[in-house]
């Protein structure tokens, strides 16, 4: 009885120690998640390794010349401690060199056993385990890499999260760069040049872009005042304060975002440009509400909505799109609302699948089947302008292309919106396929009609498929067959491009104005863009000093059934002078061994022959012309010279006989004989080494 005892007085005291211990460990998870609490709500001491100068990190070693100090960074097991001269070296070499700085301070690398073990590694695998590590400023992570821990600050920088949870480091407020573009000041982040999803975007290399939409909407503004515009996607709201700035009273601007960052930094660049701000980030307000002119002209309003949302809500007359990569999800809702002969802008930056580099996400976005052509910039226009017009004419809408420009980065859209069933079939009757020879690289647009042809190759202008094995053309599309360029429109922008100071955006409009006219050459006139001629376009009446008040249009109101065959007419007589589809590389089309003309001279010849020509925006080395790709080459060929003729002038190719008379007549006229001579035994060597193909070098020279 006594041993039984004894052991239940051993077993209830062992269940006491164990309850003990319960209650310890919950009493300390209590206080460690009290501890963590504070921790993040209030600021804390910051780590030993985060310091402003190397001094700082020497005075927590308390350097002694005489005695030896422990690092302050390593534990005693790496190592060990050492003399001052030394642990200078240490510091020095192993932490300050391989540190993170910011805002002034440098997070240095720490081998101390601050990250958590795994609980199945004891002793020696626990400290190879330990590694090191960095302790960030910000959120007090540590990192083990340096490359991570300055990606994680940066990410922490993209959100704009700076402010530190620390005592000593002061809470210092995001640093801002104020850019000046067009007379106008917008404030951006620090990181906007990086190709980043940052919550404010801003691209330097987008002037030109911005330049061409404001000259298209001072060119509406003209028309019809006042007008409502829209920037759907704000970011900095440059775009929006430049139309505001500048055109006044013209216009009415909304400048829209989704996100609330980029809705406050708009709100502060407004400020910034002394312009009165509107905010509104309701979605359920109407039409009626939002339109009322009492308010200042040089006020802005910045809504904070889906860009879908506002678009179907309100109505425009002028509607920019300028998203991250694709516009295709937007057009729907921007056909929706916009106002008739109002005007829709796009850009888009998925370059990637509209230069063919992703045919996938070509087909996938905009439903549409490519290659990569020796026209593939004005393929990918023609491509938008496609998607484009099937959304249009899902709204009963059709449309007139009044510029279409692709550069190195962006493809820009502008088209004025025409209501109705009837311009809807007319703008759906120009897409179409395109057949595509891959050997010659001749194209030209599918017939109009649903019949299905034996031999779709007879459509193309060369014998590529009776002279070539297997099949030899692909069809691409759908395309957009129509016109490009609007030439009156592209006038009237370079007036108002001159009126402002553009400059970047006037040479690319001479350009465009001769490529819409398919002309080499063309005097411009800036004083008088509105002559008696070109007062209507598409049913719009141009406001001139020689017209009446009822001459052009009425906001909100239809033109008369006069005025809308007046236009008909108009249009089918600028479909008959249209510029040519599509244009040719000079340097593709180039003949091995043979030396081309210069691009202008050939432009000349191309002329002379009775086609139309023009370069091209599109390729610097392009050639817009309608004459066929053989007679191209035929033109091409004949005034092209062979490489070893380089020294001579450009012109038709000669026989050898035609040379050795040529410079025997010049010879002659030299009056001396001994180099008449000279020149006639030269001139036989040349012509034999022209037949065995061993030309010297000097006497090119010569």
């Amino acid at each position: 009885k006594v041993k039984s005892n004894n052991l239940d007085v051993k077993v209830t005291e062992s269940e006491l120690e164990t309850e003990e211990k319960r209650t310890e460990e919950e009493s300390t998870r209590e206080s460690d998640s009290n501890i963590l609490d504070v921790s993040s709500d209030y600021p804390r001491e910051k780590h030993i390794s985060i310091q402003r100068h190397l001094a700082d990190l020497e005075k927590l070693a308390d350097l002694k010349e005489d005695e030896k100090k422990p690092c302050p960074l390593c534990p005693e097991e790496k190592f060990k401690a050492c003399y001052s001269h030394k642990l200078h070296r240490h510091l020095q070499n192993l932490h300050w060199k391989v540190s993170v700085e910011f805002e002034g301070y440098r997070m240095c690398i720490c081998h101390l056993p601050c990250r958590p073990v795994k609980p199945n590694l004891i002793g020696d695998q626990a400290f190879s385990k330990m590694g090191a590590h960095y302790h960030c400023i910000i959120c007090s992570a540590t990192i083990t890499r340096r490359t991570d821990m300055i990606g994680h600050i940066n990410r922490h920088v993209n959100k704009g999260e700076t402010e530190s949870r620390f005592i000593t480091v002061p809470a210092p407020k995001p640093s801002h760069e104020v850019l000046k573009e067009s007379a106008t000041d917008v404030q951006v982040l620090p990181n906007y040049s990086t190709p980043q999803k940052t919550d404010s975007y801003f691209n330097p290399r987008m002037k030109l872009n911005r330049q061409l939409i404001f000259c298209a909407l001072a060119v509406l503004a003209e028309e019809r005042k006042p007008i409502e515009c829209l920037d759907a996607f704000g970011a900095t709201g440059i775009m929006g304060l430049q139309w505001a700035k500048h055109l006044r009273s013209s216009v009415k601007v909304t400048i829209n975002d989704c996100n609330e960052n980029s809705v406050t930094m708009i709100q502060e660049n407004c400020h910034l440009n002394k312009m009165k701000v509107k905010l509104n980030t309701k979605e359920d307000d109407n039409d009626e509400a939002m339109g009322a002119g009492e308010e200042n002209t040089d006020t802005i309003e910045v809504t904070k909505m889906d860009a879908n949302v506002i678009m179907h809500l309100r109505s425009f007359d002028f509607i920019h799109l300028d998203p991250f990569g694709t516009s295709v999800n937007y057009l729907d809702s921007a056909f929706r609302n916009v106002r008739n002969l109002g005007i829709v802008s796009l850009t888009s930056t998925d370059i990637s699948s509209l230069y063919a580099k992703a045919q996938h996400v070509a087909l996938r976005h905009y439903g549409c089947n490519i290659v990569r052509t020796e026209y593939y910039k004005e393929l990918a226009a023609r491509i938008v302008i496609a998607a484009v017009t099937r959304a249009a004419a899902r709204c009963n809408k059709g449309i007139e292309v009044l510029l279409a420009v692709a550069l190195e980065h962006f493809v820009l859209v502008v088209v004025r919106v025409l209501r109705g069933p009837s311009p809807a079939d007319d703008s759906a009757k120009k897409v179409r396929y395109l057949i595509h020879c891959q050997w010659c690289e001749e194209r030209i647009f599918q017939k109009e009609g649903n019949m299905v042809e034996e031999n779709p190759y007879q459509q193309l202008p060369c014998d590529c498929h009776g002279s070539m094995p297997g099949k030899t053309a692909v069809v691409l599309g759908p395309l957009w067959s129509g016109a490009l360029f609007n030439t009156g429109f592209l006038r009237r922008m370079l007036f108002e491009a001159v009126q402002y100071g553009l400059d970047e955006a006037q040479p690319l409009l001479k350009t465009l104005v001769c490529e819409a006219e398919c002309t080499t050459s063309k005097h411009f006139s800036t004083h008088s863009p509105y002559d008696e001629n070109k007062q209507e376009e598409c049913g719009v009446y141009i406001k001139t000093p020689n017209t009446s008040a009822e001459s052009y249009l009425v906001h909100g109101k239809r033109k008369s059934d006069e005025v809308i065959r007046n236009a008909a007419k108009r249009q089918k007589s600028e479909n008959s002078a249209e510029h040519p589809a599509f244009y040719y590389n000079i340097h593709r089309h180039s003949i091995k061994g043979m030396n081309m003309p210069k691009l202008n001279k050939f432009l000349n010849y191309l002329s002379e022959a009775g086609y139309r020509v023009s370069r091209t925006h599109f390729d610097p080395m392009g050639v817009r012309t309608n004459a066929p790709l053989a007679q191209f080459k035929t033109i091409l060929m004949k005034y092209s010279t062979p490489t070893y003729m380089a020294g001579q002038a450009e012109g038709p190719v000669h026989l050898a006989e035609d040379l050795q008379a040529g410079e025997q007549v010049q010879a002659a006229a030299d009056g001396k004989a001994e180099d008449a001579e000279f020149l006639e035994d030269d001139k036989s060597g040349v012509a034999a080494a022209m037949f065995t193909k061993d030309y010297p070098t000097h006497c090119a020279a010569d």
